[in-house]
């Protein structure tokens, strides 16, 4: 019975810690409940409440009427921060909620819920494009949640004989970044659509490897890649078809030389479908978002092995994203 009522009552835990963002109550610590209210333009009653319960899942402090960031929230949920999430919170509470209502439908009818949820002209990508804000906000999200995860995929194998990674769909670079920082023979070029290389150059120019780091425009469907040895593609193959993926990975193979590879990010199913859980219910969000789906290691193997790659191997890296290097070989005639 726990089980369920756990389950029945996580919408709410959500919904406290989107409120307490949308108003920017971790920004504003540390604070007394009254005057929080006040600067905030808040109920005081109902203030308090929020920040107890703030509180009673661990994101805040409370000593004598006043409240403190913790450690957590201090790195993961104040805007000025690094690590910040608060761009993909935004998204989550704006988007991805009002779409999930809709499950039902979805797995019905077996499509994604943006039409239904927003209009027949709303799509994933159009929704975090529509303003140069939205999308700097969804971005760097992402730039908070890769910061966790690309330095791990970056070390799952040894990049150290590669020359040039070229990330594509690579956002800020996180991937980029990380690789760049951990091998230093290393050139890293991120390649993104024209609206983000402006963000994407703000962050390389932040990273101890930026003098190696470069930003190219282009859309990795329509446009030429960018030479390299070792492409990466993170959280990219699991927003597509099987065709659109056999489409991308046939293009990075042919550009490839002998010897290149290709490093995929993704968060790896078990073999037989169950678990981990956050690799189902993103496989679900997929459903809900995209044309795409989260998979296991050998279902990515086998796109992978028709693409032409030879030797394929996957890794778990105990963060939310694995890792599959992927290595192209000229077999002699």
């Amino acid at each position: 019975m726990n089980t369920v009522l756990d389950l029945i009552e996580a919408f709410r835990r959500s919904q406290v810690l989107f409120a307490a963002c949308q108003l920017g109550v971790f920004d504003a610590m540390p604070a007394a409940a009254p005057q929080l209210a006040e600067r905030l333009q808040a109920n005081a009653d109902a203030m308090e409440r929020l920040l107890d319960g703030c509180a009673a899942l661990g994101l805040l402090r409370k000593h004598e009427g006043a409240y403190e960031n913790t450690e957590v929230s201090e790195r993961y949920l104040r805007s000025s921060s690094p690590d910040s999430l608060l761009g993909y919170i935004h998204y989550s509470r704006e988007a991805l909620y009002p779409m999930w209502g809709h499950l039902a439908d979805a797995v019905r009818e077996g499509t994604h819920r943006w039409t239904q949820t927003f209009g027949k002209e709303a799509s994933l990508f159009h929704h975090f494009f529509r303003t140069d804000a939205a999308m700097r906000d969804f971005l760097m999200g992402m730039h908070g949640f890769g910061m966790q995860t690309s330095p791990k995929v970056a070390e799952a194998f040894d990049l150290a004989r590669f020359r040039t990674l070229a990330d594509l769909g690579g956002a800020t670079g996180h991937l980029a970044i990380a690789a760049c920082e951990r091998y230093p023979g290393l050139r890293g070029v991120i390649f993104d659509l024209p609206r983000v290389t402006p963000l994407a150059r703000e962050q390389a120019a932040r990273s101890g490897a930026a003098e190696r780091l470069e930003v190219v425009a282009g859309d990795f469907f329509e446009d030429p890649l960018p030479p390299a040895d070792l492409y990466a593609v993170g959280r990219i193959l699991h927003d597509w078809s099987e065709d659109r993926i056999a489409r991308l990975l046939a293009k990075i193979y042919g550009a490839l030389p002998d010897g290149g590879a290709l490093l995929v990010a993704e968060k790896l199913l078990h073999e037989d479908g169950v678990g981990p859980a956050g690799a189902n219910l993103q496989s679900l969000n997929m459903l809900i978002c995209t044309e795409g789906k989260e998979r296991s290691a050998s279902q990515y193997t086998e796109l992978l092995r028709a693409a032409g790659f030879a030797e394929i191997e996957a890794r778990r890296t105990g963060v939310y994203l694995d890792a599959i290097l992927a290595v192209k070989r000229t077999i002699e005639p």
